[in-house]
């Protein structure tokens, strides 16, 4: 089967952070500076939508639930309500938690989030933008969240952003930026803790266009990365950093990705539209459903709080 790449959503200004839902088997995405969330079902072609108070950086689906999600709004986690049905009334059920509230970082906003296969949510965040593409050093971090508020992981962050995990292995992936590289730490499952921090691949050493973004793994062990001011997603090989493939996509802001469908054979990759360097068109700002790569991944995990 030869790849295929098609235009699944409307643009949005920047999308971000996909999950996909195998329960409900349907798509969930923010648009970071449009404040909203989203939700797609492939069955039907359905696109919803709700508005939040402020830059939304992820959603994660609370297990055991269909309708609350955790949320990274602003600097603040919070816990919502939303029934998927477009512009509908969100309720903000509680907040869990609040970061980088000193002086000097309390401009900055969480962005990328996941949780882990043990229903940890992380969640990470990044100085302020401004303007656009513009970005202050150093500024972020990485947390975990739970009940009892925000734990911080890893400090000294640009931009926080691709989170998976390799169970077998206990091994968890991670992205900053503008660091143009890939960490690997080695991850103990039952309490969290990262270890052993070390790059797996060098996007400077390819010389690749671009910084990576969202991340995600297929069953195989293999890293799919989304390339921001790249116009493509590749496939790479962690124990090697050899690069697998490469998969254009028409959009240069190439911003997360996600294993869906029925069979998780399915690659679903966010983009946006933002004008930094130049006007970014249409398709720009859509999500794409790439089929034809011969691989599985895994479901989004739902988080436990």
């Amino acid at each position: 089967m030869s790849v295929k790449v098609e235009q699944v959503t409307e643009p949005v200004l920047l999308g971000e952070g996909p999950h996909w839902d195998a329960e409900l088997q349907c798509l969930y995405y923010v648009s970071i500076f449009d404040h909203s969330i989203h939700k797609y079902v492939p069955a039907t072609g359905k696109e919803t939508r709700a508005v939040l108070p402020d830059n939304t950086g992820f959603m994660v689906p609370i297990a055991k639930t269909t309708d609350q999600f955790a949320v990274g709004v602003g600097r603040k986690v919070l816990l919502i309500k939303w029934n998927g049905e477009n512009n509908a009334k969100v309720e903000i059920l509680s907040e869990i938690a609040e970061v980088d509230s000193e002086p000097g970082y309390n401009t900055n906003r969480l962005n990328d989030g996941k949780a882990d296969p043990k229903g940890r949510l992380y969640g990470g965040t990044m100085g302020k933008e401004d303007p656009p593409g513009s970005f202050q050093m150093n500024k972020g971090s990485l947390f975990i969240f739970d009940k009892s508020g925000a734990h911080k992981k890893v400090d000294k962050v640009s931009i926080s952003n691709g989170l998976c995990w390799d169970v077998d292995k206990n091994i968890m992936y991670y992205i900053d930026s503008l660091e143009h590289s890939v960490r690997a730490y080695d991850y103990n499952f039952r309490s969290g803790e990262l270890t052993n921090q070390r790059f797996v691949m060098d996007f400077k050493k390819h010389n690749l266009e671009g910084v990576p973004d969202g991340m995600t793994i297929d069953t195989n062990g293999n890293l799919w990365i989304a390339c921001f001011d790249g116009s493509k997603v590749i496939k790479v090989d962690p124990n090697t950093g050899n690069i697998l493939q490469k998969v254009a996509i028409p959009a240069l802001q190439v911003t997360s990705v996600a294993f869906g469908g029925r069979n998780l054979d399915e690659l679903y990759v966010t983009s946006a539209s933002m004008n930094i360097k130049s006007e970014q068109k249409p398709p720009c700002g859509a999500v794409f459903k790439v089929t034809g790569l011969g691989v599985k991944g895994y479901a989004g995990d739902s988080c436990v709080l």
